[in-house]
């Protein structure tokens, strides 16, 4: 019996996230190499051209690299403060993920 693919589904990056995005699954894999079991990654991105699926795909494949498993406790997006226009989605960059290792 073979055991089924854990890494996460492929999501289309644009030239301009390539960048970021390595930089942001580099980052979280050694953050997630640092925590032990339980510990806490609170982990946030500002790039406009990363979303919340792209974002938490990259965290994802950050843990599976480092050989940890995880959950994400809560995700996070602007305060009301930085409130979005509804005629400028664009603005939704504001993205965070509360994770517990283990």
């Amino acid at each position: 019996m073979s055991s089924p693919d854990t890494r996460p589904a492929s999501i289309s990056i644009s030239a301009s996230a390539l960048l970021p995005a390595r930089a942001y699954k580099g980052i979280n894999l050694h953050a997630f190499r640092l925590l032990a079991p339980g510990g806490l990654l609170m982990t946030y991105s500002c790039s406009g051209g990363i979303g919340i699926e792209l974002f938490q795909t990259i965290v994802a494949g950050a843990a599976i690299d480092a050989g940890v498993g995880g959950r994400i406790l809560k995700r996070l997006g602007p305060a009301a403060d930085h409130p979005v226009l509804l005629d400028f989605p664009e603005g939704d960059y504001l993205k965070g993920l509360i994770c517990m290792v283990g």
